[in-house]
């Protein structure tokens, strides 16, 4: 508005207030001013597009842009979140869960080596890493052209999410990637050199978990249900890249290191099961992330993943205190929390394929088939997996593989274009075959290179401490510290 219709509007205002002399005057031409610098500034704080003037195709054209801006930056907000849960999942929740269970002189050392493997697995993935699975499209193990993160920024790769940027994508792999191998020190607790262990994990996050990730879930590999894969397995956030790797490889290194000195004819309870309850309850958190963030986006699927692994690890979670109480005539909190531990497990590679009523079938499978596996099988084998990594990961990992063929819809998600059958339960039971073959290479992936790799390493640096090292626990002579200072 201009200067001469403000000084008019004024004018008419002042002829109407009560009063007359100079005071009236000066509160006119001070109101003038105010109502013209309010609107100048106004004017400033308009939009310069006039959107009532623009044609409908571009108002359309400006309403679609404002739409995807929108939804990007949910589905990234949302990434970035399940990136830092994921993350949570490790540290606190596997060190302390992981940390309760051992005895009271190992509990920094098993909290060491899932801190250390925070740090170096994230080098190691901005290094060679992302690029070796997710580069490249080939059948078995990704290339080189993303090393030293290469080419990853704002942009979003449209292999992979076209809503994302490939920073936030690249990032959310990377916490996967952390907590697989962290898994497997379950089943090494209390009697692995640190040297060995920080050793064996970074050339077992080489040579085991990236072809196997770039196989299930990279452009073009072997698995793959959506980019191209030989053989479509149905892997949603990591059935075999991530649980059944860890397992099988858990069951290696138990083997091979052997038993601890005096098991089992030694009792070995954990020293503190309020600190794996509170890991347990932290890893059931982080799962959200972990199961509902691989949807990539901020979306219908991942609420649809999001129930189901709540469900899973409910009902998981009941199975194997059902199972307990038959058998012992009680329900154990450790038995509590390892029941949901094992629904977690199983229902990762369906969680976005299987809606809530399958997911709480699942959970019961997972949660009475693992309690099996560690009461009967590992009794009857005789193996040291010390935390029990093989019989709730490795077990867990399987049966839920294989169950995810069987429950699958396309009315969850329509993987292979719509209208056409998922799983079992559309009719495609062929599903089932596809998820054997994952399994199977999976398996001989694990425990082949696991083999290997142990064997290398054993030559390098060694992998088991003395029984005097042991016998005085891992906390002192790995790391010269000890977790409680009773003495203060």
């Amino acid at each position: 508005m201009t200067i001469p219709k403000f000084l008019h509007l004024s004018q008419i205002y002042c002829k109407r207030a009560p009063g007359r002399g100079r005071s009236t005057w000066r509160y006119c031409l001070v109101l003038a001013v105010i109502l013209w610098g309010a609107s100048g500034a106004f004017a400033q704080a308009a939009p310069p597009t006039d959107f009532s003037k623009a044609s409908t195709g571009e108002k359309l054209t400006q309403l679609d842009q404002r739409v995807t801006a929108a939804q990007s930056s949910a589905d990234n907000a949302w990434m970035l979140v399940s990136a830092a849960l994921v993350l949570m999942m490790t540290g606190p929740g596997l060190a302390l869960f992981y940390g309760g269970l051992v005895r009271r002189k190992n509990t920094l050392a098993i909290m060491m080596q899932s801190f250390a493997l925070m740090a170096l697995i994230t080098v190691m993935w901005a290094l060679v890493g992302y690029s070796l699975c997710f580069g490249g499209n080939g059948p078995l193990i990704g290339g080189f052209e993303h090393a030293f993160l290469r080419g990853v920024g704002a942009d979003p790769n449209p292999d992979y999410s076209g809503t994302i940027p490939q920073t936030t994508f690249m990032v959310y792999q990377l916490m996967f990637a952390i907590i697989t191998p962290a898994l497997i020190t379950g089943a090494t607790a209390e009697r692995m050199k640190f040297s060995g262990s920080v050793l064996f994990m970074v050339l077992w996050f080489v040579f085991v978990y990236a072809p196997l990730a770039h196989m299930v879930w990279g452009k073009g590999g072997f698995l793959n249900a959506s980019l191209g894969g030989r053989f479509p397995t149905l892997d949603f956030a990591g059935g075999t890249v991530v649980h059944i790797s860890s397992g099988v490889s858990a069951l290696v290194c138990a083997l091979y290191l052997r038993k601890r000195t005096g098991y089992p004819q030694q009792p070995m309870p954990p020293h503190s099961l309020v600190l794996s309850f509170i890991g347990a309850c932290l890893l059931w958190v982080g799962w959200f992330g972990f199961n509902a963030g691989s949807a990539l986006a901020s979306n219908g699927l991942a609420s649809s993943a999001f129930v189901a692994t709540h469900f899973a690890a409910a009902s998981a979670a009941l199975a194997w205190s059902a199972a307990e109480w038959l058998k012992n005539g009680h329900a154990s909190a450790l038995g509590a929390i390892s029941g949901a531990v094992a629904g977690l497990v199983a229902i990762t590679p369906a969680a976005g394929f299987v809606g809530p009523m399958p997911a709480l079938v699942i959970g019961v499978c997972a949660g009475a088939f693992c309690y099996w596996m560690v009461t009967k099988v590992k009794a009857i084998f005789k193996y040291d997996d010390a935390l029990d990594a093989f019989g709730v990961h490795g077990a867990g990992g399987t049966i839920g593989a294989l169950l995810t063929g069987v429950f699958a819809q396309q009315a969850i998600n329509p993987i292979f274009g719509a209208g056409k059958a998922v799983g079992g339960l559309d009719g495609h039971w062929g599903q089932v075959g596809n998820q054997l073959v994952g399994v199977l290479i999976a398996w001989g992936i694990a425990l082949v290179g696991t083999i290997v790799l142990l064997k290398i390493v054993d030559m390098i640096t060694g992998l088991r401490v003395s029984t005097e090292e042991e016998e005085a626990g891992l906390d002192i002579t790995q790391h010269g510290e000890e977790a409680y200072n009773l003495e203060a």
